[in-house]
């Protein structure tokens, strides 16, 4: 009889997380106390992961992807994560949501031109949708893109976008039309645009090894065919990007807490207080047993989620609800790890102060705890 693991992964999808496993071993984790320190990680990552077939995979072999349903891009995304830095997994990782609307709507010639590059690790791409006056607000963006004759002019800014300081590839939300989510569309604009500029990687709590930026748009010229899809359509487009990068976030946070236990299950057997070790102590053990039953059942809950989704369900409510719940669990996991480890947990030396600081912009990134709660609230209702 399968056990509730198999009944989601298959050989194919473990020989992948396998690849992927060796793949992070030897070119990541070795390296990301270093990363962390400097704020980065090398540029040639990207070409790396692409030559070991990590980076495309879930992409059509077409634009030099890898083909694999959502659960191989699953084993991916945690093998990822068990670096132990959440800045190069997004960083990394923040072509799964700039090409996804690109593949979605975009033409052979923009996926030729734009996309292709990117799976080949030879450039980097980046979604700008946030801005500094919206937060989770999209429907209200001010950046505009005015047509003239056969280009837009662009003005406005984004905050917060990851590997917004290295991208050569800006999916980005403008408004085109009207007030409100019908008048915004999505543009590709090239990193080397006349008129586009960047600030400083912005400081951060957590996610140290990502670049982060805010980008400036002045008068940029954008070629009209550099349009994905067609006018004032963009918001639905980011909408439906939004439930799989909720999905990765659930998946990051799941692991996150899986990461912290696993930390804390190690150490408890090598420290010792009063003469044993703390894992002779019921009050940690318990604590123990709390981390292990809720990432185990949040890690289920989002699988299923998952599942439905590759089935091709809707399931706006239910991966909101999956968002939200990984998210406390890693909430809980990474803070009681931090108290479990005392106070060599506060000491940047251990994994679990980093997990507890990149753990925080998780029920932050990808709509906050406070909006998914609207969606779910609107569905109940509705």
């Amino acid at each position: 009889m399968k056990n509730n693991y198999q009944i989601y992964f298959s050989d194919e999808h473990e020989m992948v997380r396998q690849a992927v496993r060796k793949f992070v071993a030897a070119e990541i984790t070795p390296f990301v106390a270093e990363w962390e320190e400097a704020g980065s990680f090398p540029r040639q990552l990207y070409k790396k992961a692409a030559n070991a077939g990590v980076l495309g995979i879930g992409y059509p072999e077409q634009w030099g992807g890898v083909p694999g349903d959502l659960f191989m891009q699953i084993a991916v995304w945690e093998e990822l994560a068990r670096c132990g830095s959440g800045g190069v997994v997004a960083g990394l990782g923040s072509l799964h949501i700039a090409l996804p609307p690109l593949m979605l709507m975009g033409t052979e010639e923009q996926k030729e031109q734009f996309a292709q590059p990117v799976l080949a690790g030879e450039k980097v791409a980046a979604l700008a949708i946030t801005e500094p006056g919206g937060g989770s607000d999209v429907a209200s963006l001010l950046t505009t893109a005015v047509r003239e004759a056969d280009h837009y002019r662009v003005n406005g800014s984004k905050t917060f976008i990851t590997s917004g300081c290295r991208a050569d590839v800006l999916v980005t939300a403008v408004r085109t039309g009207s007030q409100g989510a019908q008048g915004i569309s999505l543009l590709l604009i090239d990193g080397n645009t006349p008129g586009l500029s960047r600030s400083q990687p912005l400081s951060k709590m957590g996610w140290w090894a990502s670049d982060t930026a805010q980008l400036f748009f002045n008068d940029c010229c954008v070629p009209a065919e550099n349009l994905i899809g067609i006018e004032n359509a963009g918001f639905y487009a980011i909408m439906a990007n939004f439930q799989r990068e909720r999905l990765q976030l659930a998946v990051l946070a799941n692991m996150t807490a899986q990461l912290a236990l696993d930390e804390c299950l190690r150490y408890v057997q090598e420290r010792e207080a009063f003469g044993k070790p703390l894992a002779g102590f019921q009050v940690i053990r318990h604590k123990l047993v709390d981390m292990a039953t809720q990432v185990t059942v949040s890690r289920e809950f989002t699988y299923r989620v998952a599942a439905r989704i590759n089935a091709g369900e809707d399931q706006v409510m239910e991966i909101s609800m999956a968002k939200n719940f990984a998210c406390q669990v890693s909430d809980f996991a990474t803070y009681e790890a931090v108290q479990i480890f005392g106070g060599y947990g506060y000491m940047r030396e251990y994994l679990v102060e980093r997990l507890y600081r990149d753990n925080r912009i998780l029920s932050i990134g990808g709509g906050t705890t406070e909006i998914m709660k609207e969606i779910i609230s609107k569905r109940l209702f509705g």
